[in-house]
């Protein structure tokens, strides 16, 4: 029996990586702009492109911007809110030039792109989250991400085409996943919608002990996302928390 040659393992292997991949484009202005995202991914392997609150939905302009890479625009799927098109994945990625007084880990391109290919496909779906092109993401978006990712583009002149940046991100991940880095084994973090769920019971449960006070509430919430953001719980021990939260609400009733 042919054993399978070596190229073709890592191409695989590389394969398998990058389709955990997604990429989110929030509240795209220029259909052209989505029709040259989806040629940067396809060069790149990706295909899993996602519009959250397109401000104007893919056209005609969008097609030819995307010079053949029509399998991608006909996948994509839209969604009305950044929350419901990154709640089914498991690490969430804000590209961003600038943190905005965000309490975030802030990465470059190469590094992330070695984190999330050597964790596939154990570690599930990452998103990679880019804003919209005149104003990048709002603090708000931002604190949706788990982690920021930055381009080390000239400090000076540090301006990037929306596709430019995806193609970017696209390529450092396509070689960080030839790489053959071998994945992690360690259970799946649990999902952007699970782990929204704890973090609206944690704000609560805080309240009910006076520890938050929700008129001044601070950075505090912010804090823990980054807190629980770093050690990534799987679905188990989120369910883990939450019971513990409950817990803690039930013993403080008279």
């Amino acid at each position: 029996m042919k054993e399978p040659q070596k190229g073709a393992e890592n191409s695989k292997t590389a394969a398998d990586a990058l389709d955990q991949l997604r990429v989110v484009l929030v509240r795209t202005q220029h259909p052209g702009n989505i029709g040259a995202t989806a040629r940067a991914m396809k060069t790149m392997g990706l295909s899993d492109l996602v519009l959250a609150a397109p401000q104007r939905p893919p056209d005609e302009r969008s097609v030819a911007m995307a010079s053949g890479a029509t399998d991608v625009l006909e996948g994509l799927r839209q969604f009305g809110s950044l929350a419901e098109a990154v709640a089914d994945c498991h690490r969430v990625v804000g590209v961003s030039a600038r943190r905005r007084g965000i309490s975030l880990d802030v990465h470059d391109a190469r590094a992330s792109a070695q984190q999330w290919s050597s964790d596939a496909p154990d570690a599930g779906r990452t998103a990679l989250v880019f804003g919209a092109e005149r104003t990048g993401l709002t603090n708000e978006e931002l604190a949706l991400c788990q982690s920021a990712v930055q381009i080390a583009a000239n400090p000076e002149y540090s301006s990037l085409n929306l596709s430019q940046a995806v193609q970017i991100l696209g390529y450092e991940s396509r070689m960080a996943a030839l790489g053959g880095v071998a994945g992690s084994h360690r259970p799946r973090p649990a999902d952007h919608a699970t782990m929204e769920g704890v973090y609206q019971h944690l704000e609560a449960m805080l309240v009910d002990v006076g520890f938050l006070d929700p008129n001044y509430p601070r950075h505090l919430m912010r804090r823990l996302r980054r807190l629980f953001a770093r050690a990534e719980p799987d679905k188990v021990e989120a369910n883990i928390l939450r019971g513990m939260f409950s817990a803690v609400q039930k013993a403080r009733r008279p």
